[in-house]
């Protein structure tokens, strides 16, 4: 994160602090037993995805391109639609716990940004068609909804153990109800598993058909460590979808498969780059932002 340009140090750093800050004012709701911060909660993820959207129009700027180049911004992305998600949904779910994870999960994913975060660099000509624009987009979107299933999961979990140990007023109404949080969460899983599949068709189709201008052969794209695990998700979901609607999977099992699926996008996403060393990116090596200005 030191390499950034300072303007966007400065922004990522104030908006990781105004994340903070909603995450513990998240957790005060709970110990206050009570919704009277829940106005400045709602106030400051609005401030803090505002910020995000500025970091990416500087870098926007910066590269001359549609920021949907590397690691970095493509969590920027995805944190900034699960903001919106969050903040959609706030208005009708208004349960303390509910708001609690969903900004942890938000912290949680802007810190993972700040890990693998680096200057702005060109992307490849590639990047500039609509169809790799699509992708990207279709990618990002089936991350937020994995995500929001993940919380969904996790809040099922959460009630149902409280629920379990009988201890009804911890639960009652600070947690949706274990429906229709099961509900959530295979609303979000159908939601993932079909933009994952636009993603996945458009991406292999894309790649056929620009495997010279990626440097690599359609085989080796097939191949890459990144693709791979993005395929053992994708089939991982539709297996849990199929089970759900055929054997009625109970909500508990939904759940764990679903924290199990956020785990490998996670890692799909950061572990490939770090770890594996994926050349699935659209980043020219060796030229930064500032060379695009000359």
């Amino acid at each position: 994160m030191s390499g950034l340009p300072i303007f966007e140090f400065v922004m990522f750093v104030s908006m990781v602090a105004v994340y903070i800050a909603a995450a513990i004012m998240s957790v005060l709701q709970i110990v206050a037993d009570g919704r009277r911060h829940r106005q400045f909660l709602v106030a400051f993820v609005s401030i803090a995805a505002a910020m995000e959207i500025v970091i990416l129009l500087s870098r926007g700027i910066a590269i001359r391109a549609v920021p949907l180049t590397g690691l970095f911004e493509s969590l920027i992305v995805l944190t900034i639609v699960f903001s919106l998600m969050y903040l959609f949904l706030s208005i009708t779910i208004k349960q303390v716990w509910f708001d609690c994870v969903m900004v942890w999960i938000i912290l949680l994913m802007v810190l993972i940004a700040g890990g693998v975060a680096a200057p702005a660099s060109r992307p490849e000509a590639i990047i500039a068609r609509p169809w790799a624009i699509v992708h990207g987009i279709a990618m990002i979107l089936g991350g937020a909804s994995l995500t929001f299933a993940a919380a969904s999961a996790v809040l099922y979990l959460l009630g149902r153990n409280e629920l379990k140990n009988k201890k009804i007023m911890r639960v009652l109404g600070k947690i949706p109800n274990l429906e229709k949080l099961e509900r959530m969460n295979v609303h979000a899983l159908e939601a993932c598993f079909l933009f994952v599949t636009f993603g996945i068709v458009s991406g292999i189709g894309m790649a056929a058909i620009n495997s010279a201008a990626l440097g690599m052969s359609f085989t080796n794209w097939l191949v890459d460590s990144k693709i791979i695990l993005i395929l053992v998700i994708w089939a991982f979901l539709g297996i849990t979808l199929i089970l759900k609607r055929t054997i009625a999977l109970k909500g508990k099992t939904t759940a764990y498969f679903t924290i199990t699926a956020f785990i490998l996008i996670l890692f799909a996403l950061v572990g490939t780059a770090v770890f594996c060393k994926t050349k699935h990116n659209f980043i020219k090596p060796g030229i930064t932002a500032s060379e695009t200005k000359r």
